[in-house]
């Protein structure tokens, strides 16, 4: 959970350029309409017992160092926030397509404010830049995708929203540990409870921090004495991000990612990120970028197949698994390179995408799973997340029945499976 996608439709962003929708992301799905009777009676029978938890965490909170004058600001008014709930629980099982993703991602409206946030911010982000070594697209990228440029930093009151989704218990753990972390936040001075507004998540500010990465990595660039990542100077929430992006490695000037061409007869099983060799091993292989030149030396590399051997290709590098620390999907760090490198000047994608082809809903997923290990490719468990086991048990029983061994998860390999 490191920075949340704002997925939402936006108006204007902070230098009066007109803003394109934020991409729609799995964990930001529209929730189904509820009627105002359910609201109401969820209300009434949560607000007693939600009370009644508020007078036990209080507890909890001052063991972690919470003062009670702190805690009694922060929660007045508070009550159980239905809309929260409802948000969090009404999640789709289906995520978009990449190809789908990318095209409000990299929108030529995101392109083109994304140059103006950076022409409108140069002087600071040249300096921030400067300062911490990740270029200035990269950080106005991760803004572009996380609010479109300042233009939707969330209003729901961020106590209120991870008090509520504390109290629910789903992830209880995981958001009371943010309640903890968003009270500490008030405590220092940074923010004032009213003012602490964001996702109904947790997130908050221009690249939409959640509050235990809020206390790690958010900086107070100007030295006034407050990490001010909530107003509409994005200063603080720009550094921030740079800051975050350093500590966890950022090499400047290596790119995220090259778009690549493979050969004929290529052997698709080297694709993934689990194979790692020099841009010049590659190239004796035969990859090549999209213009036929060799992709220079900036380190090991893999190769990306994001929607298999039918889409793009990508050599990933180190910074790509720098960006999976803002957000861990790939569609999410390409979305962030792809905006980053237009922003900078160059051209979109070269590859087209197998648009005709339909994403799996984590139900069939899980059955595709379930069939590849009864099959004799075992997935080691069946959770409906595609990750390095279940992708080499689809390369085997792709290449079990003449199909190119590429691991992707599509639908005709569930298809086949069936």
């Amino acid at each position: 959970m490191r920075g949340f996608l704002a997925a939402v439709a936006v108006l204007f962003s902070v230098s009066n350029v007109v803003a394109s929708p934020a991409p729609e992301y799995s964990v930001y799905p529209k929730p189904r309409p509820a009627t105002g009777a359910m609201v109401l009676t969820q209300a009434q029978t949560s607000n007693a017992a939600f009370a009644r938890w508020i007078d036990q965490f209080r507890g909890r909170a001052r063991a972690a160092g919470i003062r009670d004058s702190v805690f009694n600001a922060s929660f007045q008014g508070i009550r159980y926030n239905t809309s929260v709930i409802q948000k969090d629980r009404n999640q789709s099982e289906f995520t978009k397509q990449i190809w789908d993703y990318l095209d409000s991602a990299v929108s030529d409206t995101r392109v083109r404010n994304g140059r103006a946030a950076l022409r409108d911010n140069r002087r600071t982000l040249a300096e921030i830049e400067a300062r911490y070594g990740v270029e200035a697209e990269v950080v106005t990228a991760v803004w572009g995708l996380e609010s479109a440029y300042g233009a939707f930093r969330g209003d729901t009151p961020i106590i209120e929203a991870l008090a509520t989704l504390a109290f629910d218990g789903r992830r209880g753990r995981f958001f009371e540990q943010q309640l903890i972390a968003a009270l500490k936040i008030i405590q220092s001075g940074d923010v004032r409870p009213r003012d602490m507004r964001g996702s109904w998540a947790g997130a908050m500010g221009h690249t939409q921090f959640i509050p235990t990465s809020y206390l790690s990595y958010a900086q107070d660039f100007r030295g006034d004495g407050r990490r001010d990542i909530w107003s509409d100077d994005p200063t603080d929430a720009l550094a921030s991000t740079a800051g975050y992006l350093k500590a966890f490695g950022w090499t400047k000037g290596q790119p995220w990612g090259v778009e690549v061409r493979l050969p004929r007869g290529f052997d698709y099983r080297q694709t993934g990120e689990r194979t790692k060799k020099s841009p010049t091993q590659w190239a004796s292989l035969g990859v090549r970028d999209v213009n036929g030149a060799r992709v220079p030396d900036y380190g090991r590399a893999s190769i990306l197949l994001p929607a298999g051997a039918h889409g793009a290709a990508f050599m990933i590098f180190d910074n790509f698994h720098v960006i999976e620390r803002y957000n861990a999907a790939d569609a999410y760090v390409i979305g962030v390179g792809l905006l980053s490198g237009q922003i900078a000047g160059g051209g979109p994608l070269k590859a087209s995408w197998p648009r005709d082809d339909r994403n799996l809903a984590s139900r069939e997923k899980q059955e595709m799973q379930r069939l590849l290990t009864r099959k004799g490719f075992s997935t080691q468990g069946v959770d409906g997340i595609i990750g390095p086991n279940t992708i080499a048990a689809i390369r085997k029983f792709q290449a079990s029945v003449g199909m190119i061994p590429d691991g992707y998860a599509s639908y005709e390999v569930l298809r086949r499976l069936r």
